[in-house]
């Protein structure tokens, strides 16, 4: 797990931007992080330990942070990259899977022939909000007939509850958040 020093050198590179996209929001915004050279390594040591830890074998990266953070975790620990996009971004045959989002819905999709039984997959993305992403990754990991091991992220935003509503479709499987807020 994260060490306080760990948690406290990424949490100081993230910055809080009021009231974007719209009113009232406050948006953690992570590129200071990924322009610092020592935090985006540590931020990738991170991750990759955690995937090492679970006996991941493929990892998959939500667009679009979550392929800035799984690429070089994928690199770093030797395990192959499997890109989950928004729909009509991937050519050839796909599996997709509809998900809602506070303001209506979305649908995201993966090459059909990434993924497959016996893989062991743990799913990276940068921030854990209403848990609906990262609920439609599991599943449709899942429908590709692979094993998630771990769902890991940058930064939880727990006032929103997307934990609870993500644990039901995790099975037992560990959701990892590097920092909680």
């Amino acid at each position: 797990m994260t060490d306080d020093s760990t948690r406290e050198l990424l949490l100081s590179r993230i910055r809080d931007v009021t009231d974007y996209p719209k009113p009232g929001v406050m948006f953690k915004d992570i590129t200071p992080l990924l322009a610092d050279p020592k935090a985006f390594t540590v931020l990738t040591d991170a991750l990759a330990e955690l995937a090492v830890r679970h006996g991941a074998t493929k990892i998959v990266g939500l667009e679009a942070r979550g392929f800035i953070l799984a690429a070089p975790v994928a690199v770093r620990s030797g395990i192959g990259f499997i890109p989950v996009r928004k729909a009509g971004k991937l050519p050839g045959a796909t599996l997709s899977q509809t998900y809602d989002l506070e303001y209506g819905s979305a649908e995201m999709e993966v090459h059909a022939e990434d993924l497959r039984e016996g893989d062991r997959v743990i799913v990276i993305d940068d921030v854990l909000a209403t848990g609906g992403t990262a609920e439609a990754s599991v599943e449709l990991v899942r429908r590709a007939g692979a094993e998630v091991v771990a769902v890991a992220v940058l930064l939880e935003l727990g006032f929103l509850d997307g934990r609870a509503r993500l644990e039901p479709h995790l099975r037992g499987v560990p959701l990892e958040a590097l920092i909680k807020v």
